[in-house]
C-alpha cells in the first residue's frame, strides 16, 4: 500500500515512504517478480502518497541496491488520468499503471450517458488508446522509439521541489530553482484528501470544477480571464491608455504575482529615476518587438494578414521550421529575417500538424501541399540531427536572402546554453529561447502545460553561456513566452533578452477569447479556423496590434525610468539589479531559490549584448562568379550555358544564384534551361538548394548531403564521371536527405541515393535508381520514380504525392514499405503509365543510364513489377477534389 496516515505531516510521509521502499527490498529478497504499488485502501484515515512520488521512491532505492533489474513495478492509482501523468509514471520507473479511478469514472459516465455515448468498456478502450497516442508522441518528440528505452530514463525537469526531495527520491533529475519538501508534499496530500469525504453538516462535497486548462468562474485562477481580456481588448480598439493601466495592474500585481517565476522577481529602483521624456521613444523600441512567427493555415488569412500588416510596420518576419511546406526561393528573399524552429510546433518543440479538414485549397496552394490531407511536422529531431546540419541549414538561408538574419529558436530548457552556444558558433545571427507559456490551443492538452520550461530559466542559461565562452556579442538573443507587460519585457532585457515575440497577447488583441478549441476549426473569433463562415466573424484591425505594442513599449518605458535606464542597450544583462522577492508568503513559494538565474557573469558592458556582425563566409562564394557569368540571362533572358570545376568545400551552389533569378522574376523564374551550368567534380552540401525555375545544374561527379534541398522549380541532374570505375545503380551518388522540402522542379540521379530521400516533397518529379531508409518519409506532394531497391521504412508518415517503386524481387512490397498510411497497387491506368514511362525516358535523355535503358527497352514485361505507393488520405483528397470540380462545372 503507498498510503499514510490522514493525521500525520512530513514526517509521516518520510516514514512511510521509508518502510514502502525497506517492504519492496524484503519482497525482492523473497523472490517476488511483480509488486503491485497500490492506493486502494485509502480511507479517511489513510491518505494516498503520490503516486509519482511513490514510484520513483522505490525505484530509486531498488536502483541503489541494485535490485532494480528483478522485479516489475505495478502501479495500480486512482491519481493519472492525463497523459503527462502517465509518461511521468513510466518515465519515472513504473512498468504498469492500472488508472482505476479513471476507468471507474468512464464506466459511471458511460452507464448514466453523461457526455459518453459509448458502452462502459468501448469508452475504456477509446481512453486507453488516446493515452497510448498521447504518450508516443511524448516519446517521439524526445527521440525515444520504445517504451524499454524510455522507462526510468528521467527525461525530465523539476520545477518547484527543493534538492531534499528532488535528490533522494528523484536522484539524477534537474530541479534549479529549489521549492517545496516533504513537508509541503504532505500538506498538498492531505488537502485533497480531507475533501473527498463527507462533512457531518454539509454532506458528500462537490468535487472543485478544476479549470486547469479552461478558465472557469469556480476553477483555477489564470492572468488570462474574462476581466484581463476585456480590459486589454478595451484598451487597444479604443486606444484607451486607462483601461491598459487597469490591464497592467490586474497581471501583475500581488495577486498575480505567483503565476509565473517572473512575478516573484523585485527590480531594484534607481535612487535618481530618469525623466521619462529622456527614455528611448516607443517608436524605437518597438523595433525589437515580433509577433511569433505563426504559421498560416493555424490561424486564418485574416488574422495572419492583420498581424503582418501591423508588424510591416514595425518588423518582418519568416518562419521556415527545418525548410518544409511551402519553402521556396522566392519565398526566401521576400524577408528581413527567416527563423528556424528548432522549438518548433503549437507549444515550443512539440512539433505541429494541421489536421486535413483545415488544409483548405488556398492553405494547400500556399503551402505547396494538397488540399484536404493533413500537413504532420513531427518534432524538429527528425530533420535537423546535429550542429552541422544546423549551421548547413544556417548557411543555405543566408545564401537564399543575403540581406535576412537568420534566427533560430530554441526552447528552454536545462542544457539549452550549450546548445546556443553552438548554434552562434553555427553563424546564427539570433538565438530566439522560447517558453511554456503561451502557445495556442491547437497543442496537445498534455503540452499546454507540460512542454518546455519557463522562458526565465531558458534566457538566463543562454545569457549566461554565451557570455562565459565569449560568444554573447556576436548574437542577438530573443524571448517569448506569453510576455503580458511591460515590467515582462523588463525582466526578461535584464536577463539578457534585447528583442521580444509576442504571439498570444496580439492575438487577443485582435479578438481572441481563449476558447481553446483551435484545433477544432471552430473558433468563435475567426481566428484559429479556415472555415469562410466563421472567419467572417474576424474583427480585428492592424490598429489593435500596433496599439497593443505600443502600450506594451510605453509601460516598458516607465520601467526603465525608474531603474535609471535611457537606453535598452544600457539596460541588457543587468542581472545584478533583479532580485527575489523577500517575505514570501505563500505556503509553497517559501523553498523557492532563485540563485542560478541571478548569477552575474563578469564581464564588459559591450559583450552583454549583440555589438559585432557574424561572418557567414559567403563573401566569395563560388555563386558570386556564376551571377556574374549568367549576367545575360538575368538581365535579359538570354540562355547561358556555363561548365565550371566544383570540389566539396563549394557549399550550396546555385543558391544565391536562384535569389537574384527569385527577386528580379519573381515565383515564376525563367523559362526552364534559360541557365544551364554543366558542373565536373563532387558537390558541396547543399548542391542546388532553393534552385530557382529556369536554372539547371547539371553534375558529372557525386554529391554529398541536402541535394536539392528545398528545390523551387530547378533542374537537377546527376551522373557519375565517364571514367568512373563502379557501377552507378550499386553506389551511392546522392547523400543522405536528398531533395529536403523540395516544392517543385526535376530530378534526374543516375545511381543510388543515400537515406531519406525526398523527406517532406511537395511537388518535385525525381528519379533515381534505388534509396536508402526512410525514402519518401513524411511526402506530401510530387511523383517519385525509384528504378530499384529501396531500404526500410519506405513512406512512414506519407501524406500525399505517389511513389512507382521497380520491385523485381518482391522485397519491397514483403518488407520495406511503411503501410501505416498508405497502400500498395498495381500500376494500371493508362495514363499514369505513360507518365511513368515519360518519366524514365527523361531520365534516360539525361543521364544515359543503362537501367533506364533496360526498362526501357522490357517495358511491357517490367511494367507489372512497378508498385504505386498511395497515401489514402491523399487518394481521399483527390476523389473529393474532383467530386468539387464535378458539382461547380454541373452548376
Amino acid at each position: 500500500p503507498i498510503l499514510f496516515s490522514s493525521k500525520g505531516d512530513g514526517h509521516a510521509l518520510k516514514a512511510a515512504l521509508d518502510a514502502l521502499c525497506a517492504q519492496a527490498e524484503a519482497a525482492v529478497a523473497e523472490g517476488k517478480t511483480f509488486l503491485i504499488l497500490s492506493d486502494r485502501a485509502a480511507s479517511l484515515e489513510r491518505a494516498p502518497i503520490p503516486s509519482l512520488l511513490a514510484v520513483s521512491a522505490v525505484h530509486q532505492h531498488l536502483v541503489k541496491r541494485q535490485l532494480r533489474a528483478h522485479v516489475a513495478l505495478v502501479m495500480d492509482t486512482g491519481e493519472p488520468r492525463e497523459v503527462h501523468h502517465f509518461a511521468t509514471l513510466l518515465g519515472f520507473g513504473a512498468d504498469v499503471v492500472c488508472p482505476y479511478m479513471a476507468y471507474a469514472t468512464l464506466r459511471d459516465l458511460s452507464t448514466r450517458k453523461l457526455y459518453l455515448e459509448d458502452e462502459p468498456e468501448d469508452a475504456c478502450s477509446h481512453y486507453v488508446k488516446a493515452v497510448n497516442k498521447g504518450i508516443l508522441k511524448v516519446m517521439s518528440k524526445m527521440g525515444i522509439s520504445t517504451l524499454q528505452s524510455y522507462r526510468g530514463a528521467q527525461i525530465f525537469e523539476i520545477v518547484g521541489l527543493n534538492s531534499d526531495v528532488t535528490g533522494h527520491y528523484f536522484t539524477g533529475t534537474v530541479s534549479r530553482v529549489e521549492g517545496i519538501g516533504l513537508e509541503q508534499v504532505a500538506e498538498e496530500a492531505l488537502r485533497s484528501h480531507a475533501s473527498c469525504f463527507d462533512d457531518p453538516v454539509a454532506g458528500t462535497p462537490d468535487l472543485p470544477a478544476g479549470g486547469i486548462y479552461q478558465w472557469r468562474r469556480d476553477g483555477e485562477a489564470h492572468l488570462y480571464n474574462p476581466a484581463t481580456i476585456a480590459l486589454l481588448q478595451q484598451a487597444v480598439q479604443k486606444d484607451d491608455p486607462e483601461a491598459f493601466k487597469q490591464y497592467v495592474e490586474r497581471i501583475s500585481g500581488e495577486q498575480a504575482e505567483l503565476f509565473t517565476l517572473r512575478g516573484l522577481f523585485k527590480l531594484t529602483k534607481a535612487a535618481q529615476p530618469v525623466p521619462l521624456e529622456e527614455v528611448e521613444p516607443w517608436t524605437s523600441i518597438v523595433k525589437r518587438f515580433k509577433t511569433g512567427a505563426m504559421s498560416y493555415g493555424s490561424i486564418s488569412r485574416q488574422a495572419h494578414e492583420t498581424l503582418a500588416i501591423a508588424m510591416r510596420r514595425i518588423s518582418m518576419i519568416k518562419q521556415v521550421a527545418s525548410g518544409r511546406f511551402g519553402v521556396t526561393s522566392h519565398y526566401l528573399v521576400n524577408a528581413r529575417e527567416l527563423q528556424i524552429k528548432m522549438a518548433q510546433g503549437a507549444k515550443p518543440g512539440e512539433g505541429g500538424q494541421l489536421p486535413a479538414e483545415k488544409v483548405y485549397p488556398w492553405i494547400a496552394a500556399t503551402r505547396m501541399s494538397t488540399p484536404y490531407v493533413q500537413l504532420i511536422s513531427p518534432p524538429p529531431h527528425h530533420d535537423i540531427y546535429s550542429i552541422e546540419d544546423l549551421a548547413q541549414l544556417i548557411h543555405d538561408l543566408k545564401n537564399a536572402n543575403p540581406d535576412a538574419r537568420i534566427s533560430v529558436k530554441l526552447v528552454s530548457e536545462a542544457g539549452v546554453g550549450t546548445v546556443a552556444a553552438g548554434v552562434a558558433k553555427g553563424k546564427a545571427d539570433l538565438i530566439l529561447i522560447s517558453g511554456w507559456d503561451g502557445g495556442t490551443g491547437a497543442s496537445p492538452m498534455t503540452a499546454v502545460k507540460h512542454a518546455g520550461l519557463p522562458w526565465e530559466l531558458g534566457l538566463a542559461e543562454a545569457h549566461q553561456t554565451l557570455l562565459i565562452n565569449k560568444l554573447r556579442s556576436r548574437v542577438r538573443l530573443e524571448c517569448d513566452g506569453k510576455l503580458m507587460s511591460g515590467r515582462d519585457v523588463a525582466v526578461a532585457c535584464l536577463l539578457g533578452a534585447e528583442e521580444f515575440g509576442f504571439a498570444t497577447a496580439p492575438l487577443v488583441s485582435v479578438g481572441c477569447v481563449m476558447m481553446r478549441v483551435c484545433h477544432l476549426n471552430t473558433c468563435p473569433q475567426g481566428i484559429a479556423t479556415q472555415d469562410p463562415r466563421l472567419s467572417k466573424k474576424f474583427k480585428g484591425k492592424p490598429e489593435y496590434v500596433v496599439n497593443f505594442m505600443r502600450f506594451i513599449a510605453e509601460d516598458f518605458r516607465r520601467v526603465m525610468a525608474e531603474m535609471g535606464f535611457r537606453t535598452v542597450d544600457e539596460m541588457v544583462g543587468r542581472t545584478d539589479l533583479l532580485e527575489m522577492k523577500d517575505a514570501l508568503t505563500h505556503w509553497k513559494a517559501k523553498g523557492l531559490d532563485y540563485s542560478s538565474i541571478l548569477r552575474t557573469v563578469p564581464s564588459e558592458p559591450s559583450e552583454r549584448r549583440c555589438t559585432e556582425k557574424q561572418d557567414h563566409g559567403i563573401s566569395d562564394t563560388l555563386d558570386r562568379t556564376l551571377i556574374k557569368l549568367a549576367e545575360p540571362a538575368l538581365e535579359g533572358g538570354q540562355p547561358v550555358k556555363l561548365t565550371v570545376n566544383i570540389r566539396n568545400v563549394n557549399r550550396t551552389i546555385g543558391t544565391m544564384l536562384s535569389s537574384v533569378i527569385s527577386k528580379k522574376y519573381g515565383a515564376t523564374g525563367l523559362p526552364e534551361d534559360t541557365v544551364h551550368i554543366t558542373c565536373k567534380g563532387t558537390c558541396g552540401q547543399s548542391f542546388g538548394a532553393f534552385g530557382a525555375r529556369g536554372l539547371t545544374l547539371e553534375v558529372e561527379g557525386d554529391a554529398n548531403d541536402y541535394f536539392g534541398k528545398g528545390l523551387s522549380g530547378g533542374k537537377l541532374i546527376l551522373y557519375p564521371p565517364s571514367n568512373a570505375s563502379y557501377v552507378a545503380e550499386e553506389n551511392i551518388i546522392a547523400g543522405n536527405v536528398a531533395l529536403y522540402g523540395a516544392t517543385q522542379g526535376e530530378a534526374y540521379i543516375r545511381g543510388l541515393a543515400g537515406e531519406r530521400f525526398c523527406v517532406r516533397n511537395s511537388g518535385v518529379t525525381a528519379v533515381v535508381e534505388g534509396v536508402g531508409d526512410h525514402g519518401c518519409e513524411y511526402m506530401t506532394g510530387g511523383r517519385v520514380v525509384v528504378l530499384g531497391p529501396t531500404g526500410r521504412n519506405f513512406a512512414a508518415g506519407m501524406s500525399g504525392g505517389i511513389a512507382y517503386v521497380l520491385d523485381e524481387s518482391g522485397i519491397f512490397v514483403a518488407k520495406r514499405c511503411n503501410r501505416e498510411l498508405v497502400d500498395l497497387e498495381e500500376l494500371y491506368d493508362h495514363v499514369e503509365i505513360e507518365e511513368v514511362l515519360r518519366m524514365i525516358t527523361q531520365h534516360f535523355t539525361y543521364t544515359g543510364s543503362p537501367v533506364a535503358k533496360r526498362v526501357i527497352d522490357q517495358w511491357h514485361q517490367l511494367r507489372t513489377k512497378f508498385v504505386k505507393v498511395m497515401p489514402r488520405d491523399y487518394k481521399r483528397a483527390l476523389a473529393r477534389l474532383q467530386r468539387e470540380e464535378m458539382g461547380s462545372v454541373t452548376e
